[in-house]
């Protein structure tokens, strides 16, 4: 049996053991989420489907018309996640992640404006809120009468929530907040802000705690609207507290454990940038079929063309993957796992990625159209790179994913270390922890059929797709020692080699993702009907197989001292070096 709240798929993986009861079966929306997502789906349709060219507008003009935000808030996009006996549709995370991606099929400016009220501006409330929080909120925020924020990130900390300077100070009856922070999503247009300060020294790392302070508390401002890249017409402001007197009990969550409020409001949120991801990705592939379908050159529409044909037929499996994977970590998150962390930051960096992949593409089937502002492919490749940064940068996700799992494997073998340590004085003891170890890492690196080695519901007609599943989980087992055997406690500076670890680790849980997902297609619709999807698993299988292999074997043949010195060389000079005249 299975505890959910430890229970970690991927953390089981990097130790030798595949914990298929986590994911399968592949989860599923209640029929009663079902039903309810229709009505949402037409209302979505028919408050969007025909403003094309007002969201092109408003794309160039860099704002949403306040008329417009008030449509929003009348068709209750504002109130996906807050229960349905405080006015709210009552979401889980798998519907919640759907409802966003059909948002974000008309235009991410808008999804990512109700995406950062229900994702993570009130998800803290909705986590770690006391009944009274709840009480005084939930309904202004479900109509959208407040609009909510997330405050984390300042001038001088971006990935680096630790070293957040605002600080919030205890006087009497309140917290009296000052600090400044910037690129918050709807700041502008907010009156329910989660704010993130220091409850201890401004030099010390620790001491964060998460508050709740409303737009109506004197001292609190907001700067004019940020002219960006991408998802122009979303609100972005910074937001400042000038000796801002917060109430006692305003204090979300526990004092000085603000770091863990924040963290779990992200992956706990991470599903709805994930079905953003989708929604623009299925836009995407619409768009470039039927390009495909109307471009003619030599005779012949370009969808005839291999080249063409390898674009689109790559979007789709990445399309597929992503949704299996965001939905998998929904589907972790209703059923009450604790500890999907690792998980969720891989569905966040695969989306992401994907996305970014598919806009490029999509564009460049549609050629010299596509960089013109007539049509749509340039703002949706604008509009799609902002995922790869926000909700945690790709670069320090990867990061957390490969360091729990070595920090994980590492503690295994000092446990090992002091087995063998005592071996001698109570060999029973010590031998009984050196073979359950060596045991399990043994099957995993020589394939021997161990329990928990290997995948055992599966349908046989993923034999393939779950060898090469199953292969890959040993390259890991043997990856991760031999990094960790390596570098030791030095790994935590060696960037290139955690990198290669993580890519390992999101390509395997991705596939477990899709495996899962067209097994169940296959039970419930049959093989036959299924054949398009299995065609999708091998597929990725294959492309996992050979980027696993080429990642493992670059641990010890590789080019990264050459690569760092020429950076180094980069960063003394800032220029670069070698000009031909």
């Amino acid at each position: 049996m299975v505890d959910r709240k430890t229970a970690s798929f991927m953390r089981s993986l990097c130790m030798g053991q595949i914990v298929e009861d986590i994911v399968l079966p592949f989860p599923e929306i209640a029929q009663s989420d079902k039903e309810t997502l229709e009505g949402v789906f037409t209302t979505i349709s028919q408050l969007l489907g025909s403003r094309e060219a007002d969201l092109k507008k408003w794309d160039r003009e860099g704002e949403l018309p306040a008329e417009f935000v008030n449509e929003l808030r009348a068709a209750g996009l504002f109130s996906f996640v807050i229960p349905e006996a405080s006015g709210g549709l009552g979401f889980g995370s798998k519907a919640y992640s759907r409802a966003l991606q059909e948002v974000a099929k008309y235009d991410a400016s808008v999804a990512v404006t109700v995406g950062a009220h229900s994702s993570i501006g009130m998800r803290g409330l909705l986590l770690f809120g006391t009944d009274a929080q709840r009480a005084r909120y939930y309904e202004k925020l479900a109509t959208g009468e407040m609009i909510a924020a997330f405050c984390l990130t300042e001038p001088a900390s971006g990935s680096d929530a630790a070293s957040i300077r605002t600080t919030a100070v205890k006087e009497g009856d309140a917290w009296v907040l000052n600090g400044n922070k910037i690129w918050i999503t709807n700041g502008g247009i907010a009156d329910f802000f989660t704010v993130f300060a220091k409850t201890t020294a401004p030099d010390e790392r620790k001491g964060l705690s998460a508050f709740i302070v409303t737009r109506d508390m004197p001292g609190v401002t907001t700067g004019p609207h940020e002219d960006k890249l991408g998802i122009r017409a979303s609100s972005t402001t910074t937001v400042s507290f000038d000796n801002v007197r917060v109430p006692l009990d305003h204090l979300l969550g526990e004092e000085g454990k603000g770091f863990k409020v924040a963290m779990n409001i992200l992956n706990s949120g991470r599903t709805g940038l994930g079905g953003g991801a989708v929604g623009g990705m299925k836009k995407l592939i619409s768009l470039a079929t039927q390009q495909a379908n109307q471009r003619v050159q030599f005779d012949k529409p370009i969808r005839e063309f291999g080249l063409v044909k390898q674009k689109v037929g790559q979007m789709v499996i990445d399309c597929y993957a992503t949704e299996a994977t965001v939905t998998m970590v929904a589907g972790l998150t209703d059923d009450g796992y604790g500890d999907y962390a690792v998980e969720a930051a891989i569905s966040k960096v695969f989306a992401s990625e994907a996305l970014w992949r598919s806009a490029d593409e999509a564009l460049q089937i549609a050629a010299g159209n596509g960089f013109m502002t007539e049509f749509p492919y340039e703002r949706l490749l604008r509009d799609s790179r902002i995922n790869r940064i926000f909700e945690g940068t790709n670069d320090i996700l990867r990061l957390f994913i490969a360091l729990t799992a070595m920090n994980d494997v590492g503690q295994n073998l000092r446990d090992v270390g002091k087995s063998l340590e005592g071996a001698f004085t109570d060999p029973i003891k010590g031998f009984g922890v050196i073979s359950e170890y060596a045991l399990r890492r043994a099957a995993f690196t020589t394939g021997i059929g161990r329990e928990g080695t290997t995948f055992t519901r599966l349908s046989p007609a993923l034999k393939v797709p779950q060898g090469v599943f199953e292969d890959g989980t040993r390259d890991l087992a043997a990856a991760t020692d031999r990094i960790l055997r390596k570098h030791g406690r030095a790994i935590i500076e060696k960037q290139f080699a955690t990198r290669r670890l993580a890519d390992i680790m999101i390509d395997l849980f991705v596939l477990a993702c899709v495996l899962s997902r067209v097994d169940a297609s296959i039970r419930k619709n049959g093989e036959g009907a299924a054949a398009r999807e299995i065609d999708i698993a091998t597929a990725f299988a294959g492309q996992a197989r050979r980027r696993v292999k080429h990642t493992v074997s670059e641990i010890d043949d590789n080019q990264d001292e050459h690569v760092k010195t020429l950076a180094d060389m980069a960063f003394e000079t800032e220029r670069y070096t070698w000009d031909v005249l």
